[in-house]
């Protein structure tokens, strides 16, 4: 296995840091999601077709990634 250089054990990019804070809030709220079941904050409305709740979550991960490069 090669090393990648420049990165230790335990490093992790931001951008991938900014992808699982996407996850996160996007499946714990339901964020952009097309139907709204459940109970509790319902994030971002509801998208009514895939490419609109593709553009939420595209629109989410660069908030996510904004927040991670401000730290």
């Amino acid at each position: 296995m090669e090393e990648v250089p420049g990165i230790s054990i335990g490093s992790r990019r931001n951008e991938d840091i900014a992808l699982d804070l996407m996850k996160f809030i996007a499946i714990t709220t339901g964020y952009g999601r097309t139907s709204t079941s459940g109970v509790g904050f319902q994030g971002g409305g509801a998208a009514s077709k895939p490419e609109d709740y593709a553009a939420h979550l595209l629109e989410l991960y660069g908030k996510c990634l904004q927040a991670v490069l401000k730290k």
